[in-house]
């Protein structure tokens, strides 16, 4: 059960008109300035070429373009990736393959129960935040030449756009995106099931979600997805709340999220006992993601944007 303090979550759509001014890339890494641009696909356009070029020469430049192999070539190849030189060497006919050309598949996996409605006050809330996640993800592989395919669930699947790279895909993603609302109650385990029945090729899943369920049940979810071949990559996005409770209230209306049940607290009494209760439930879903090979990485809403996709981009380079 997740509770929240009772106050209305802040709204960004009257925001969304605001002039945003570019006094650099890292400026557009802030959530909350994220916030007032409109466009999902704008937001992700300045989340990742901000973020690419301040890589500059590391070893991430060309990550989607590295040579793998040969192959034959086939009438109707494109002729940019025959290799003339060896073409005069030999007078045969090669094709250069690169990463981008095996044609990766991944799946954004976005949690849109009602608890991830949450905001702390000016702040956006764990739904918000990673729709800009997600969308930049599908932008970076987008511009990766790879698949990219999007799925958001509550107690059961509501949204699946099937991975593609063709030309227009992305911005069906970011429409589905921008439709996304939280509600209803967590099944996560039981969603993630539905999901390995429905993703038959394998590929690469990365999923979006606070996670309020039971470390036990999702270990089954995180081995039937392994077991269909999937390489899974987990965001734990929380609010900052959430992970410090710290109210300077004297007693606190709590709300269940999902049940709008509602309970009267004193944040003194109860501060460390919560504490506790979620450093535990953390250290679970990391032993959990450890144990079935799950890249598992806790975010809040209050940090950039680029730390994510660094973190993403990182674990994919040491596959």
């Amino acid at each position: 059960m997740l509770w929240r303090k009772k106050t209305p979550a802040p709204t960004i759509s009257s925001a969304r008109s605001a002039p945003v001014s570019s006094p650099g890339p890292a400026r557009f890494l802030d959530p909350e300035v994220l916030a007032r641009i409109g466009s999902l696909e704008l937001l992700a356009r300045a989340v990742v070429e901000g973020f690419m070029s301040g890589l500059h020469r590391s070893t991430f430049t060309g990550f989607s373009t590295e040579f793998t192999e040969y192959r034959q070539y086939n009438p109707g190849d494109d002729l940019r990736y025959l290799d003339w030189r060896l073409l005069a060497r030999t007078d045969r006919y090669f094709i250069k393959k690169y990463r981008a050309d095996t044609n990766t598949q991944c799946h954004l996996l976005i949690d849109t129960s009602a608890s991830m409605r949450y905001a702390q006050a000016g702040r956006v809330s764990k739904l918000t935040y990673a729709k800009f996640l997600a969308a930049s993800l599908a932008y970076l592989l987008n511009r990766q030449q790879d698949a990219v395919g999007l799925v958001a669930f509550d107690e059961h699947v509501h949204t699946h756009v099937p991975a593609r790279s063709r030309t227009g895909h992305l911005r069906t993603i970011f429409g589905q995106l921008s439709l996304l609302e939280a509600g209803g109650e967590t099944r996560l385990a039981e969603s993630l099931h539905e999901l390995a029945e429905i993703l038959t090729r394998r590929g690469i899943v990365v999923l979006v979600s606070d996670f309020y369920d039971q470390s036990e049940r999702l270990q089954s979810a995180f081995q039937h997805l392994r077991f269909r071949g999937h390489d899974l990559m987990a965001f734990h996005v929380l609010d900052n709340n959430e992970i410090e409770f710290d109210f300077d209230d004297p007693i606190l209306l709590l709300e269940d999220s999902e049940t709008n049940e509602q309970m009267p607290v004193l944040p003194d009494v109860v501060m460390n006992g919560y504490r506790a209760r979620l450093r535990e439930h953390l250290d679970e879903m990391r032993r959990c993601a450890a144990a079935n090979r799950v890249d598992y990485e806790l975010i809040t809403t209050d940090q950039p944007l680029d730390y994510a996709l660094f973190s993403f981009l990182s674990r994919r380079v040491e596959k």
